[in-house]
């Protein structure tokens, strides 16, 4: 044993050996350089949009247009807030439906696409390679294709204008079946073989077992379900004014013209506030959870 453990020693010094020697301070200098280009890239716009919020009417419209604001107001807020006040369905009524659809949108398609996605990865039944083929070939086609069909079934199933009418479709999009199957087809069979000797159903295997080691999946998953239910208006399918989500008054306001600019802008940053933060919130649980999630047999 102590032979074996000093061979595994050895072999430890010399790959760090190996790579020590194929850095360059040159390489990591680069390598930081265009990595802090990119960055700079990624959150300009993002800083563009907490400044446009900040500007008042004259520097939103100055050519050519500044980046930083130099006179900071909080005026464009409280030109929405009046003009949220003035519309005849209560503000707080768009918060709920939003909470309403995002929420159950996204905890329903987390839970369906692992439900559906352990099976496919763990389990062998006729016809599983058809039904995961069909999965990956519904994420090749676009949502404006399946748009009329989607209407179509909605419609005949007579939850049209209603809260159904988008969450429902939001649990099954492909995408996050994909995605769960690939991460559990990492955990090993064992895990679950000596779970089911020590007399654990299929259903506390997958709650107490899978669910806890694929967190990073599920996070992840909710983090993009989040940002897509966020930003539905529900247009096509709500046609009562009190079922429409804040997408859609914000949109209105938007819609305004000139004089409804700086309402417009702080508009855009809520828009881009709220998945952001929700992002930065799971953003440490995925990282944590992935340090610690490498399993092999």
């Amino acid at each position: 044993m102590a032979k074996k453990d000093t061979i595994k020693t050895k072999r430890r010094f010399f790959r760090r050996k190996e790579k020590q020697l194929n850095r360059s301070m040159a390489g990591n200098t680069l390598l930081f350089v265009l990595m802090f280009i990119c960055g700079l890239f990624m959150v300009l716009p993002l800083v563009m949009i907490v400044n446009n919020a900040l500007k008042p009417l004259d520097e939103l419209y100055q050519f050519p247009p500044k980046i930083f604001v130099r006179h900071p107001t909080l005026e464009n807020f409280s030109d929405l807030f009046v003009l949220m006040n003035d519309s005849w369905i209560p503000f707080s009524r768009y918060i709920l439906n939003t909470v309403i659809i995002t929420g159950f949108g996204m905890v329903g398609h987390v839970v369906v696409a692992s439900l559906a996605a352990y099976p496919l990865a763990k389990h062998r039944f006729p016809a599983k390679n058809i039904l995961f083929s069909m999965v990956v070939l519904s994420m090749m086609f676009s949502w404006t294709v399946t748009q009329i069909p989607q209407y179509l079934i909605i419609s005949w199933m007579g939850i049209n204008n209603n809260y159904l009418a988008l969450i429902l479709p939001a649990w099954s999009f492909g995408m996050g079946l994909y995605l769960m199957k690939q991460f559990m087809e990492q955990l090993p069979d064992s895990l679950m073989e000596s779970a089911r000797l020590d007399g654990a159903s299929e259903w506390g295997i997958f709650w107490r077992i899978v669910m806890p080691n694929v967190k990073p999946a599920w996070l992840t998953l909710a983090i993009f379900q989040f940002q897509q239910m966020w930003g539905n208006t529900g247009s096509m399918f709500l046609r009562d004014e009190q079922l429409k989500p804040l997408q859609f008054s914000l949109q209105q306001i938007t819609a305004g013209g000139v004089a409804r600019a700086g309402a417009a802008a702080a508009v855009t940053f809520i828009i881009a506030a709220v998945p952001i933060t929700f992002f930065l919130i799971c953003q440490s649980n995925v990282l944590e959870t992935m340090t610690t999630s490498g399993m092999k047999d």
